[in-house]
């Protein structure tokens, strides 16, 4: 079993930036990609970002540009920077771990962007 854990989320103005960070632990071998998905208000949930093992990182257009996805492979975690951020990225962040067939998620967190 793997278990991912977020943090960071909260209640930012649109203009600033935050940070989230996720924390992988458990049976990790086989890892083949990690990445960062949320769910809108009423909507389903959307890609972000998700960056595989060696390979490049995708970014959804809505964030391209303003985004960063980074891996740390010291810490078995992955973080998402965000910068300039709209009202429209408010959503509930989730986590996302790919190993072999099986998808992984965590609890998620809670970001809101007031105008």
């Amino acid at each position: 079993q793997v278990q991912l854990v977020e943090s960071g989320g909260g209640l930012v103005q649109a203009g600033d930036s935050l940070r989230l960070s996720c924390t992988i632990s458990g049976d990790i071998y086989g890892i083949a990609a990690m990445g960062w998905y949320r769910q809108p208000p009423g909507l389903g949930r959307e890609l972000v970002a998700i960056a595989p093992n060696g390979g490049t990182t995708y970014y959804s257009d809505a964030v391209k540009g303003r985004f960063i996805l980074s891996r740390d492979s010291a810490e078995n975690g992955v973080s998402l920077q965000m910068n300039n951020l709209k009202p429209e990225d408010t959503a509930v962040y989730y986590c996302n771990a790919v190993q072999s067939t099986r998808e992984y998620w965590g609890q998620g967190t809670q970001v809101t962007v007031s105008s």
